[in-house]
């Protein structure tokens, strides 16, 4: 039974599976609402550019059907005049072909599909298939989209049957109406019917793009099991570990050089150890705010100088420090005299810098345990 269990689809996709099926091209779309977009977009154009679409179109047409005496005379000129009369319907009709390319190429947007995968456009042998085209027909979502077709056909036929009743004295009363204004009247009277037709159709957007979500991420769903390996995968991978490791180590070597600026001190071993202390009123003990060796004692040491930090070679302390002291954490307390004597010789060694007098004399001998003194390095 736990077996069965781990076969089953029943984990909702990872970032990585998700990012592999937009890889491959496998996104969700919603024809509905790039249908429905499309409609909208061209109805209100219609709507508010109608009139201006129905003048042009009319001067288009006169200029079509009137045949002049040198076209008449020279049939070579036919060509040029079809292409400068279609020149100028493409320019009439140039708005609505851009918003419709807009209105089309947006729905992706709507649904965070936008990509391109050269590998969607591989020829995929399977879908020739009789045999899974025939899979397909009786599919569930061969049964969804028989359901929204026979909703659209409810819902648009419903409505158009309403409008015609509602605006029957209006159809009628065309008939009695001088020509331009009757086509005028017409023309508003099937814009507001299309918008109103079209409007309906958010019932059937709103019924399958969650449906459309739904299936895709239900297609990507994945097995315990599968999930198991992936994370071995991203986990296990030297070369994953070893980008996470130097992300780490660099992220954590930026924070410590921001703190070094703030330390009191910067004790070295002179070249091979450098940790950088700091104390405040208030602290119960001396923190360890930087510390490193080779490359990055070099770099505490550089950050140390620009900053105006005093750095004091004190080998044996450094080397302690360094070994037994946590980085952001207070000093062991075996350690706490010798620092305290290096500190008390900043302090001084910053007075005299202020007020002059004698120069302090810097500590000599220490008093650090040699069991916490590691090897020299």
């Amino acid at each position: 039974m736990a077996e069965d269990s781990d076969l089953e689809k029943t984990e909702e996709p990872t970032g990585r599976r998700i990012e592999q099926a937009r890889e491959q091209g496998q996104v969700p779309h919603s024809r509905e609402l790039a249908t429905f977009l499309v409609l909208v977009v061209a109805g209100a154009t219609f709507w508010m550019m109608g009139g201006w679409f129905v003048q042009r179109s009319l001067i288009i047409m006169q200029k079509g059907f009137t045949v002049e005496t040198p076209y008449m005379r020279n049939p070579d000129l036919m060509l040029p005049r079809l292409a400068e009369i279609s020149g100028d319907a493409l320019f009439v009709f140039s708005p609505l072909l851009g918003l419709l390319l807009f209105a089309a190429i947006l729905p992706p947007f709507f649904l965070n599909a936008w990509v391109f995968s050269s590998k969607a456009l591989v020829p995929d042998l399977n879908r020739l298939n009789p045999l899974t085209g025939f899979g397909r027909m009786f599919s569930w979502n061969s049964l969804m989209e028989l359901a929204k077709a026979i909703l659209k056909a409810v819902l648009v036929g419903g409505v158009a049957a309403m409008l015609i009743w509602k605006e029957r004295d209006e159809i009628f009363g065309l008939l009695g109406e001088p020509l331009e204004a009757g086509l005028a009247h017409a023309g508003n009277l099937v814009s507001f019917s299309f918008l109103i037709l079209v409007a309906t159709l958010v019932l059937v957007v709103a019924a399958d793009v969650p449906f459309q979500l739904w299936q895709y991420f239900a297609k990507l769903k994945m097995t315990k099991e599968e999930v198991k390996q992936e994370m071995k995968e991203m986990m296990g991978d030297p070369h994953v570990k070893g980008r996470i490791r130097s992300l780490q180590m660099q992220a954590a070597r930026k924070r410590m050089m921001s703190a070094v600026p703030k330390a009191n001190v910067v004790v070295t071993n002179p070249t091979h150890y450098a940790v950088a202390l700091a104390y405040q009123t208030g602290m119960a003990a001396p923190r360890v705010v930087a510390k490193g060796v080779g490359a990055v004692a070099l770099k505490i040491k550089e950050v140390a100088n620009e900053n105006a930090v005093p750095i004091m070679e004190a080998p044996p302390l450094a080397r302690a420090l360094y070994k037994h002291a946590e980085l952001d954490a207070e000093i062991p307390s075996a350690l706490y005299n010798a620092v305290a004597e290096v500190l008390a010789y900043i302090y001084q060694l910053a007075n005299w810098r202020q007020v002059g007098g004698i120069y302090p004399v810097p500590p000599r001998d220490l008093s650090v345990p040699p069991e916490l003194v590691p090897e020299a390095a």
